[in-house]
């Protein structure tokens, strides 16, 4: 049972959404999840949605899932593509790995109108702007 698993507090693992360039004034937007651990993360599932109110009414994105088998130390990937139409919901990703033969598990929610260009930072990891959340 759940209630039986011991879920140590998750540290030095952290999701960002950024930003590249794509063209002039143009950007593409990605979640991506980053690995400061001096250990590899294994066996990572990535589940990601969107929830919140829109003019008055309910909004719900798909659930999306992502298997990564592994995340070596001190190094990042990109979840998914991510659009900037759903940034006034919240975007939240549900992250559980393994370390050794110890799962962790956390969730990481980018609260509406978070996404904001005057919140925007260097995200040295990444070498892009963005938020971050850890």
């Amino acid at each position: 049972m759940k209630k039986d698993i011991s879920f140590p507090p998750v540290e030095d693992v952290a999701v960002a959404i950024a930003r590249k360039k794509s063209s002039v004034n143009n950007y593409d937007w990605y979640v991506f999840l980053i690995n400061n651990n001096d250990i590899a993360l294994k066996n990572v599932l990535v589940s990601s949605k969107g929830y919140g109110y829109q003019d008055g009414k309910e909004r719900k994105t798909s659930v999306l899932r992502h298997l990564i088998n592994k995340l070596e130390p001190q190094c990042h990937t990109i979840i998914e593509p991510i659009d900037p139409a759903i940034f006034h919901l919240c975007n939240e990703f549900w992250v559980s790995y393994y370390i050794k033969k110890q799962i962790y598990d956390k969730k990481f929610i980018f609260v509406p109108e978070s996404i904001i260009e005057k919140n925007l930072m260097n995200i040295p990891q990444l070498n892009l702007e963005g938020i971050l959340h850890e």
